[in-house]
């Protein structure tokens, strides 16, 4: 039977956003490959504690302010210097520490911009973190049908020169002419900044128009069968069912909504903020928070475990 191993494992982040990673020593299984640092949960200890016990063996750094994120399982298969195991791995960001960076175990270092991987090879179980740490900590929605498109444009430059790197177009009132001419106003302008864009709507629609990405409602969610190749591909979901079902297709994100009350439905009881928390323990894909969100929410939000906040209101209100 092969054994599970619990994992703390630290993700550095410096304030330009950048992460470290570790090459694995000499001795090692998986010697030369590249991981986020951080070791095995002893029996009695809990992951926090082995997060700080590990930085301080490892790196000579003690981590001071911590953030518990997203947990992922994986199944190692056996080689010539590793046996078969499969990991629980606990990851937290570390924004802050004492001391400077050593490598104690002979380890090389690397600080990394999420978007641009540059070493190699890196573990099986940590690539798809690198994809999570590359979405930002604001998600938006657009918001024509209120709006207007002219204001939407507006607002969406000035969004843009303030650094917004992820957008979902949701105009479900649009036909597929005026979507396609809606489709380049917004794509043209977010290339210059790399913003990457997402549909609300099919996989297909959305290669089609050129969009980076589909946004699935929770309908076409519980439908699908395999994630869409080629695409950044986020969900809506409202339930845990919706969220297992999210991370059983091993989604790029999903958004879980509604966290508090909101304009449009001033009537719905929002999940609150302990409910959400609980319902992403334990989840191995990254989660926005959507319902009532303002940019003050983004820190509440990421304390209970998401990657950051979903806005369709409040963002385009913004000066």
């Amino acid at each position: 039977m092969t054994k599970l191993v619990q994992v703390a494992v630290a993700i550095l982040i410096r304030p330009n956003c950048e992460y470290l990673l570790a090459s694995r020593p000499n001795g090692k299984g998986w010697a030369g490959w590249w991981e986020f640092p951080g070791g095995k949960i002893e029996s009695g200890e809990t992951p926090e504690n082995a997060l700080i016990r590990e930085s301080q063996e490892e790196l000579g750094i003690t981590p001071t302010q911590i953030q518990p994120w997203i947990k992922r399982r994986y199944d190692y298969p056996a080689t010539h210097d590793a046996e078969a195991k499969t990991v629980l791995l606990h990851f937290f960001f570390v924004h802050a520490w004492q001391g400077e960076l050593q490598a104690r175990e002979g380890q090389q270092f690397a600080w990394q911009h999420p978007r641009t991987l540059n070493v190699s090879p890196v573990l099986p179980a940590n690539a798809p973190i690198m994809q999570a740490l590359s979405l930002p900590p604001v998600y938006a929605i657009s918001n024509i049908q209120e709006m207007g498109e002219h204001a939407f444009l507006q607002a969406l430059k000035q969004q843009l020169d303030h650094g917004l790197q992820l957008l979902q177009i949701r105009e479900s009132q649009l036909d597929d002419a005026a979507l396609a001419k809606l489709s380049e106003e917004v794509l043209q302008p977010c290339a210059p900044y790399d913003c990457r864009c997402l549909l609300n709507g099919s996989p297909e629609q959305a290669l089609q128009l050129g969009y980076h990405g589909v946004h699935l409602n929770s309908q076409r969610l519980m439908a699908l069968t395999q994630k869409p190749d080629n695409l950044l591909v986020g969900a809506s979901c409202h339930n845990r069912v919706e969220l297992a079902q999210a991370q059983s297709l091993q989604l790029d994100f999903a958004m879980l909504s509604p966290v508090l009350p909101t304009k449009s439905h001033p009537e719905a009881t929002g999940l609150g903020w302990e409910q959400f928390g609980e319902m992403l323990s334990g989840l191995e894909i990254p989660v926005y928070a959507l319902g009532g969100m303002h940019f003050e929410h983004v820190s509440h939000a990421q304390s209970c475990g998401a990657r950051g906040i979903a806005m369709q209101r409040a963002i385009w209100e913004q000066q």
